[in-house]
């Protein structure tokens, strides 16, 4: 065997390993749109119900979902947070490693007894924050890139909230991973919290 005949044949042999290591690695595919990396959505400062300042740190080794809304929403805020109710029912016992937190696009109406009652109405674990002041929510909304708006009503002196729907996914260390839409199914996010909470 020539030198040139082996140099070939160890090439060859080099060529098949790595394409052997590159097949086997597996990467996740995630149900909900997967923003791994992004520069924003990183954190958030707000007191909940009981006056205490929340961050993302209160939340470590859990999997948290951050969703936008307020409690006079008819439609897109309860169906979301029945939905991850629902989502941690379908985990069983990991279902205590997954956090829901609502933060309040309305604190005008959204007081502390009304947030507690509502997100209390879903999970007796879920959190609700209450921005203390309009720049507080500014703040956190835009941190988040999440759009809000006040819109009058048909009668005088009323109003309802136009805003994102759709939810952040944190992973347990506090990272933010996913961006999901509103409406995907429990089945969907389920899936995806799995794959999270597997990264352990």
């Amino acid at each position: 065997m020539t030198l040139i005949t082996r140099i070939i044949r160890v090439t060859a042999l080099f060529i098949t390993v790595l394409a052997l290591a590159a097949c086997s690695e597996k990467k996740i595919a995630f149900n909900s749109v997967d923003i791994t990396g992004a520069t924003y959505a990183q954190d958030f400062s707000l007191p909940d119900v009981d006056g205490k300042t929340r961050t993302m740190k209160d939340f470590a080794g859990k999997v948290t979902v951050v969703f936008f809304g307020f409690t006079q929403c008819p439609d897109v805020c309860p169906t979301t947070m029945a939905e991850v109710s629902a989502v941690k029912k379908a985990l069983g016992k990991d279902g205590d490693k997954l956090q829901a937190v609502f933060i309040s696009i309305d604190p005008e109406r959204d007081t502390a007894p009304v947030l507690k009652a509502y997100v209390a109405n879903f999970d007796p674990s879920f959190v609700g924050l209450r921005p203390a002041s309009a720049e507080a929510l500014a703040d956190a909304a835009k941190a988040f890139k999440i759009y809000y708006k006040k819109v009058d009503g048909k009668t005088a002196g009323s109003y309802t909230m136009d805003h994102t729907a759709a939810s952040y996914v944190f992973d347990t260390k506090g990272r933010v991973r996913l961006f999901t839409r509103y409406g995907s199914g429990v089945e969907p996010l389920t899936s995806d919290v799995k794959q999270l909470l597997a990264e352990n």
